[in-house]
């Protein structure tokens, strides 16, 4: 099992965007933390109030954006145009390739946000695009699926063989994941302050394990954490 702190990330600070990155992203490279199986990108990004990202392109990678305070407005060439509010999954498939903009929707408002990159199992998907809601804050206490395979359970679909779980704990909760020995587990902690395998990993901690087993999470505070199931 390796931890990997929230200190320890790649930082910049643009003064409109303020982002870490837990792989080498942009000008921060560590040859060490380049990604975790097809799992890419984890920026933690906070954007000022009316600032953003202007249109830029992607191709041939799964993108989902989770927002965890504020609200983000979405433009891309496919004509999709939205806001992106806490509790709601945005996926786009880049495929042969798409632009897109996302600016804070909130002339007052800060937005923080996670954007995921993940690895697709193969290059050229036709572009595509979803964003769904989900009772994350009446799941307490459990793991709500955000993200799979084959959108199970209303989960967005992505074309790689991983599951994307959020769990939100009370003080005192926890929570459970058995992972099987095939498999690979990336735990992204979001929010709050938890104990795991006799560590505690604060907002902007990470760990990483493979070979299966069972991980035990027990929040300090309230906390809300993000969990990778990978091939």
């Amino acid at each position: 099992m390796q931890i990997r702190r929230a200190h320890e990330r790649g930082h910049a600070n643009h003064g409109w965007l303020d982002s870490f990155h837990t792989f080498s992203f942009a000008d921060y490279y560590d040859p060490v933390f380049m990604g975790f199986r097809s799992l890419r990108v984890i920026n933690e990004d906070r954007v000022q109030p009316g600032q953003g990202f202007g249109t830029h392109p992607h191709r041939d990678m799964e993108i989902v954006t989770y927002v965890l305070e504020g609200a983000l407005e979405h433009r891309d060439s496919m004509g999709n145009g939205s806001i992106i509010r806490p509790g709601e999954v945005q996926r786009m498939c880049a495929g042969t390739g798409i632009t897109h903009s996302e600016f804070n929707a909130s002339a007052s408002e800060l937005v923080h946000f996670l954007q995921i990159w993940i690895v697709p199992n193969r290059v050229g998907y036709t572009p595509s695009y979803e964003q769904k809601a989900f009772d994350i804050d009446g799941s307490s206490g459990t793991w709500t699926l955000l993200a799979s395979s084959d959108g199970r359970g209303g989960s967005v679909t992505v074309h790689q063989d991983v599951s994307l779980f959020v769990g939100k704990l009370g003080a005192a909760q926890s929570l459970e994941y058995v992972t099987p020995a095939d498999r690979h587990l990336f735990v992204h902690v979001a929010r709050g302050s938890v104990q795991a395998t006799n560590a505690t990993l604060e907002a902007g901690d990470a760990l990483s394990d493979s070979g299966g087993g069972t991980v035990r999470l027990q929040a300090d505070e309230a906390a809300e954490i993000l969990l990778f199931d990978l091939a």
